[in-house]
């Protein structure tokens, strides 16, 4: 069951679903709401972990304020829920949702186990295209979902339309030298026809020290809802795992030799 919670000052949707001792702590994308990912993975997930999901501030039932969107102050909400229910958990991002776990990661290590970056960019420059055609499906079922849950209704929607947009033209700026010191296991997860460039998918999982990458074929930026099943089996097992993978041929996981 769902319900308004205060963070920070702000009545904030928060649902829990699902049991067990670790902490999923679901974050939905730009646009987007908790309802997305819940129901897609949160199914599967929820039958060995304690889900968490919530609105950020403009997005499904929590209601926007007058401040632009930034991703530093999205971080601020999850930090804060985090706070609130107890960490740390394992992160699940989905495109905003991901970068605002990248960023969780730098600023509070102690409250990250294991992070999941679906669709996600640490620099806007690594989006391919951020347009989208008002008649577009896409668009249709992101407006129907707002204006099916938002207590600002149907007309705030062009204001969140707008301060979105305008996010993904400018942020987040991360490199990959500041993603380096980042040390959570984290699983980067895409679609092969994301709207994320590859080349910039790859970027982000050679920059972090303990990732692995999996490229879903056959999907776009919408994987976790195109192949839900198969997005949660993946997510599912390296959660589950103990350790770093073994393979039978590593390069970039073989054992270094001591300098000097």
């Amino acid at each position: 069951m769902g319900g308004y919670t205060d963070i920070d000052g702000h009545p904030t949707w928060l649902e829990e679903r699902g049991s067990g001792s670790e902490t999923v702590l679901l974050l939905h994308g730009g646009l987007s709401n908790s309802d997305d990912l819940l129901g897609s993975i949160g199914s599967t997930l929820g039958e060995r972990h304690r889900l968490v999901a919530f609105d950020r501030r403009g997005h499904g039932r929590t209601a926007d304020t007058d401040e632009p969107f930034h991703y530093e102050s999205m971080t601020d909400e999850a930090e804060a829920v985090l706070d609130h229910i107890g960490g740390p958990a394992h992160l699940v991002g989905w495109s905003d949702g991901g970068i605002v776990a990248l960023l969780l990661a730098k600023r509070r290590p102690d409250l990250v186990s294991k992070m999941v970056l679906i669709g996600a960019n640490f620099h806007f420059s690594g989006v391919l295209t951020a347009e989208m055609s008002p008649e577009s499906e896409a668009a249709k079922q992101i407006h129907e979902e707002y204006v099916a849950r938002s207590p600002d209704g149907a007309d705030h929607f062009d204001v969140v339309m707008q301060k979105a947009f305008t996010l993904f033209a400018t942020e987040p700026t991360m490199t990959a030298d500041d993603l380096r010191d980042i040390a959570a296991p984290t699983l980067v997860l895409v679609g092969d026809d994301d709207m994320i460039d590859l080349r910039h998918t790859c970027e982000l999982y050679e920059a972090l020290s303990d990732a692995q990458l999996a490229v879903v074929p056959g999907t776009s930026h919408g994987v976790p809802f195109e192949k839900p099943a198969e997005t949660a089996r993946l997510i599912e097992e390296f959660l589950a795992a103990t350790g770093p993978p073994h393979t039978v041929m590593p390069v970039r996981r073989a054992p270094r030799a001591p300098a000097g």
